[in-house]
């Protein structure tokens, strides 16, 4: 097949809808990108390797050429959930306007795979000299469990691995980890004339709730690490789910937080700080609280500042390496890689919100970036043994 034109390729690849979401009724499979990919980069003379990782949901290793050391490009297929009516047209559509491609993973970040392909469509695969791996990964959004699996099964992908996240095209070496929490409060339902023919769920998760923005004050008292933009963990009470009608007492609510721990925060300190809060809170309203993880907690990032990756992301983009408040995939793929950087062409204050797009004058240095980054691992280097 003919490798359709740059803007075909952003376009089929916003057009998949590819939701990861805690809420099953918006979850999606990220089937129909990874076939996308997977023909796209096959015609490219990559050997597609698709898995398995749940029903539904899937990573693609494509690989061009062989041997122990070479890159990874690294990225996520799937988006958040999205609120139509807020978008100006339709997030599915590619929309030009203002200098800037519009739609849903334009910037985080499906767009960034269209990028790789526009910059390998004239890669000679005799001149690899090491080879190149793009990493196309599922439920990044939600549960990172496609980032998850590949580490856990340890087999080395290659030498350095870049992530294409938006950063702004600045080298970031440095990210916080990220938990991602549930409470689950049951109360008893009854006839709102009569308070006390129940236990309010709802009122009682107002208390938790103040509980928790408590706690999120006193460690953004105790905590801060001024490498960062936001210098102190957060906190985020991101979505609650309770009762039924105006006239029913609620029996049950449900809240669904994160958290976002510096360096040297321990998860599972912070968890048993949040159980301390809530029984409590159990006792006085009389009702039953259930905390737990909805997935594994993500640990903090960081690759050394004298690492030959970020020297050379450095010298490529002419920014120093940075440090972000948001996590990425980057603490799994250091068990496949020697050396891992977050580098994109996306911003993240347009991600995760209606409009989200990138800007036109990001795609050239992109690509040139990236070829600079193949020719120095791929076509460049000799092996270096893991």
């Amino acid at each position: 097949m003919t490798l359709p034109a740059l803007k075909a390729l952003f376009s089929t690849l916003i057009a998949e809808s590819s939701v990861s979401c805690t809420q099953p009724a918006l979850d999606q499979s990220n089937a129909g990108v990874i076939a996308r990919l997977s023909d796209w980069f096959g015609a490219l003379g990559f050997a597609c390797a698709t898995q398995e990782v749940a029903p539904g949901k899937f990573n693609l290793i494509a690989t061009l050429g062989s041997g122990p050391g070479g890159l990874v490009l690294a990225g996520h297929t799937d988006t958040v959930p999205y609120d139509e009516a807020l978008w100006q047209a339709d997030p599915l559509r590619l929309r030009e306007a203002d200098d800037r491609w519009y739609g849903l993973g334009s910037c985080d970040m499906k767009g960034f795979f269209a990028l790789i392909l526009e910059a390998v469509r004239e890669l000679d695969p005799r001149q690899l000299r090491q080879p190149l791996i793009v990493l196309a990964t599922c439920d990044e959004e939600s549960s990172m469990d496609g980032a998850r699996v590949l580490a856990e099964a340890g087999r080395p992908l290659g030498r350095a691995a870049v992530i294409g996240e938006p950063t702004g095209l600045r080298p970031i070496r440095l990210h916080k980890g990220i938990l991602m929490e549930r409470i689950d409060i049951l109360g008893q339902s009854g006839h709102s004339s009569d308070p006390s023919l129940g236990h309010s769920a709802l009122e009682a998760m107002q208390a938790v709730m103040g509980e928790l923005l408590d706690l999120r004050a006193q460690w953004q008292r105790e905590y801060r690490n001024p490498l960062f933009l936001v210098p102190q963990p957060t906190l985020n009470l991101g979505c609650i789910h309770g009762g039924d009608n105006p006239n029913r007492i609620c029996g049950q609510c449900a809240l669904e937080f994160d958290l976002r721990p510096l360096p040297g925060m321990q998860p599972e300190v912070l968890r048993q700080a949040i159980r301390g809060r809530l029984l409590p809170v159990a006792e006085r309203f009389g009702v039953r609280i259930d905390y737990q993880p909805l997935f594994p907690a993500v640990p903090p990032f960081e690759q050394p500042a004298d690492a030959e990756l970020v020297r050379l992301a450095e010298r490529l983009t002419g920014h120093a390496a940075d440090a972000v408040a948001f996590a990425t995939e980057a603490p799994y793929l250091q068990a496949i890689a020697q050396e891992v950087l977050v580098l994109g062409p996306g911003d993240i204050g347009c991600a995760h919100q209606p409009e989200e797009h990138l800007a036109l004058a990001r795609i050239a240095p992109t690509v040139k970036l990236l070829q600079q980054l193949i020719g120095h691992y791929c076509l460049e280097q000799a092996a270096v043994a893991r």
